[in-house]
This record gives C-alpha cells, structure tokens and sequence, in this order.
C-alpha cells in the first residue's frame, strides 16, 4: 500500500514554528553529532540537525562538559539539543534552562535509547511502559518549553510482547508536543534486523494532528523517499546511514525537498570527493575541540565508514586511524587515487553496528505493572545520579 505524507505543497516540514526545506532529522548520535559532525552534514543539505544526547541531571547541575555539548556554533539554525531523563522535575527544569536562556530553538526528548546501562535504570526505550510517568515527564517539559517546539523520539517498546509506542504517541499528541518520531524497531532488537516500517504507518494512523517521523534502515535517499510511501510518515530521521557520508543530506534534500534545499550539485562520489569531506569533517573537529591531537584522534573512528568499498590499502587505512595532526592526513590522502570512481554496492548499505537481538536490561519487577511502584521509583532515583554529559 502506497500512502501520500502530509507535507505541504512546498515540500516543507513544520515543526512548530520551524520550517524545514526538507523533511530530514539528523538522529543523534553519542560521539558522533557533536557541532563539527552538524555543522559538516548542513554543508551538504537541509533539515534539523540534532545534538548528542544530553543528560537533563548533568544540565541542571551546569555539568562542564555537558555546557560545552549545548554550545553551537554560530551558524547553527536552527538548534536543537535532545535530553534524556527520567525525573519529571529534573527534565522540565533543563528544558526551563535551554529556554530561559535562548540555548535552543528545538528540544528533543529521548525515549529511544536501548544501551543496557540506560534502560536497566528505567530510562530510554523502557520508560514509557510506566505510562503515568511518560505522561508526567512530556507534559512537564512542553509546558516549560512553551514556544519552543518540543518533540518525542522512541520505539517500539521494550520487546514484541511490551510494544509502547501507540499509546506513547497518543499520550505525546495530547500533551502538546510538535512531532513524534519513531525508530521502527524494540529495545531487544537493539539495531538488528529489518526495522518495522509498518509500525510507523500505524503510529501516523494513531496520531493525527502533528507530523510523524520515522527512523530505522535509511541507507539512501531512495529508502527514505520509499519510507514515506509506503507509511504516509512527514518526514525521516536518519542516524547510521550518514555515518561517513555527510553529503547524504545533499541526496535527501534533492529527493524530498524543494528545489533549493540541497547545497550545491548532485554527487559524484569519487574518491576525492570523499577524501575532501573526510579532510574538512577533521578540520571542524580540530575547531570544535580547539586541538589538534584531540580532533584527530576523533577522526579515526570515522576512517572505515568514510572509506567503506574505496581502493584504499589496509596499510593507509591503519595509518589514517592513527594520525595526530591535519598535516598528516593531508600527507595520506595525497597518496590515495584521487580520481577512483564511486565503487556502487560496496560503499552502500548498512553501517555501524547492528549488534544482536538480547534481552534488554530492566529494573527488578519493571514490567509486572504500567505503574510506577517502589521498586521502580527507586531504580530511577539512581539513574538520576548519572552525571555524565551527554
């Protein structure tokens, strides 16, 4: 079945006040979609380029590191920050923070994750099982948002027998916020397997009168322009397919916006054309860390994402994932055929990793009831205690 998404004739996606030129969402990524890693994929694109996760805890608590994470660069517009948490008073006093201050024109909250150490606490992907508290969580925080558009990302639910995501979205749409979004797939899926497009037909069946976004195996323009056929969603949320392969957006935006969304020409993904976005993605991160040595040790994870299906030697590869300075790298890609062409279906499909299905980690006694009880009160008291930024 084949449905038609409900964007606007100009081909925007609005989320609140927000009008996006193309219907595209950066998922965030811990590591990976700091301000260097955005401000490279808007480069190339259009569309609502989200930060790392941010612990609401370590926000209220004005966490050094997490203060850095919030900051965006200049030419940042919009800006968007998501949070986790599992306190509604901590998360609707960050959300007064970001707000209160002009830190951001867009906030995420985070009912996604589905790291062991985030849902065995009673956070991400597991919490909204305990109905009242998701509830009481979202409609906190857009009430503190006020103006500023807030919006949901989750799952499906914990497993194939405890699927939340039908009465999430309801519960979101009712309580104000701008959009949902959904990862096709359960905490015990982690990344594995085929994500379940027809969940997010059936989430934008469920909620009707703000955009629905979905999430899960876009790889390319062409799976995102096909996610929105056949599931009538608003828009996409695009995580591990851009992983080295920023100009992604450039392709989404050609596909699903207007005519002037995407930056520049169509690509011809030579191996020069990669090596220059390889190059400038550790030029913003040298800018964005204000070191040298830190932002190249950062480019190293990127090296077999950017160069997946290239002519490139393991020895070059092995050098790449240890360089310390720009001089270096600028040495190693001279040495590479600049002019190889686009290698077809060894540089496309999945990147990251996928992972296993397994069983998620819950606190004691967390699926015996949609109630918050003791027990579980008390496994999200300590998850409040993660300080961590991000």
């Amino acid at each position: 079945m084949q449905v038609t998404p409900t964007l606007a004739p100009d081909r925007t996606l609005r989320i609140g006040p927000i009008a996006l030129d193309a219907p595209v969402v950066l998922a965030p990524m811990a590591g990976i979609t700091n301000t260097a890693f955005r401000r490279l994929c808007r480069e190339y694109g259009a569309g609502l380029y989200v930060s790392e996760m941010i612990t609401s805890r370590a926000l209220v608590e004005r966490n050094a590191t997490t203060m850095r994470l919030i900051t965006h660069h200049e030419s940042e517009t919009p800006r968007s920050i998501q949070l986790y948490g599992v306190d509604p008073a901590t998360v609707e006093g960050a959300v007064r923070i970001l707000v209160d201050e002009d830190r951001a024109d867009h906030i995420d909250l985070n009912f996604g994750c589905p790291v062991p150490k985030v849902t065995r606490k009673g956070g991400g992907a597991a919490l909204p099982w305990k109905l009242g508290l998701f509830r009481e969580i979202v409609s906190r925080a857009a009430a503190a948002a006020g103006d500023v558009p807030l919006t949901v990302k989750m799952r499906k639910g914990i497993d194939s027998d405890h699927l939340t995501y039908l009465d999430a979205g309801r519960i979101a749409e009712d309580a104000g916020v701008s959009a949902v979004a959904l990862h096709a797939r359960t905490a015990a899926e982690f990344y594995s397997g085929t994500a379940d497009w027809a969940a997010i037909a059936a989430l934008k069946d469920a909620v009707t009168s703000i955009p629905v976004l979905g999430n899960g195996d876009i790889w390319s323009a062409q799976d995102a322009a096909r996610m929105m056929q056949q599931t009538g969603c608003d828009g996409v949320v695009v995580g591990r397919g851009c992983l080295g392969r920023p100009w992604l957006f450039g392709d989404l935006a050609r596909h699903l916006g207007g005519p002037e969304a995407a930056a520049g020409p169509a690509v011809d993904a030579t191996l020069g054309f990669v090596a220059d976005a390889f190059r400038r993605h550790a030029e913003l991160l040298v800018e964005f860390f204000e070191d040298e040595q830190r932002g190249c040790r950062d480019i190293r994870k990127h090296v077999a994402w950017y160069f997946k299906g290239y002519p490139v030697g393991g020895d070059t590869r092995a050098a790449l994932a240890t360089v310390s300075t720009l001089a270096e790298i600028d040495d190693l890609l001279a040495t590479l055929d600049l002019d190889a062409p686009y290698p077809g279906a060894a540089a496309e499909g999945q990147r990251g990793r996928a992972g296993t299905p397994k069983r998620p980690a819950l606190p004691e006694g967390w699926l015996q009831s949609r109630d918050l009880g003791a027990t579980a009160s008390h496994a999200l008291a300590e998850a409040e205690l993660d300080h961590s930024g991000g």
